[in-house]
């Protein structure tokens, strides 16, 4: 996944890169900050760009792929254990309440604690180089 943008600032080997705001950016776990004017990521200065060059960023699509699957795909798979667990192997535990409602919190409850988990991940991760965006190349204007 490649973005141009313009670098607004640069720290050590990080630099603020602005880029235009897509639609995808909503979904994005790159951890860009959103802006009136577009979008702010923390890009690795791999090309050693200062202020005000325009940039060729790229996301390692691994990373890319593996944020989608753990922001979406985590909460997903607990609602859906949480509920099967819930109606088959706990109810029995609440036989006072339908089985259906065990059922709907238990799901619930894996759900809120699957995102719970994936914001600590996500914190975590956000520290890491690793997971961040590179400035492959300095463009010309």
């Amino acid at each position: 996944m490649d973005e141009i943008g313009v670098v607004k600032s640069t720290n050590g080997i990080l630099a603020i890169v602005s880029v235009e705001r897509k639609s995808a950016c909503e979904q994005c776990t790159a951890g860009c900050r959103i802006t009136d004017a577009g979008a702010e990521l923390e890009a690795i200065n791999r090309a050693n760009a200062i202020r005000g060059q325009k940039v060729r960023v790229a996301l390692e699509p691994y990373s890319y792929l593996r944020g989608s699957i753990v922001v979406y795909g985590l909460p997903a798979l607990a609602l859906i254990l949480g509920a099967v667990m819930g109606k088959e192997f706990f109810s029995s535990f609440f036989s006072s309440l339908d089985p259906d409602i065990v059922s709907a919190i238990f799901g619930f409850g894996a759900f809120i604690l699957a995102f719970i988990l994936v914001k600590i991940w996500s914190v975590r991760i956000a520290k890491e180089t690793a997971y961040k965006p590179v400035i492959e190349e300095i463009l010309k204007e």
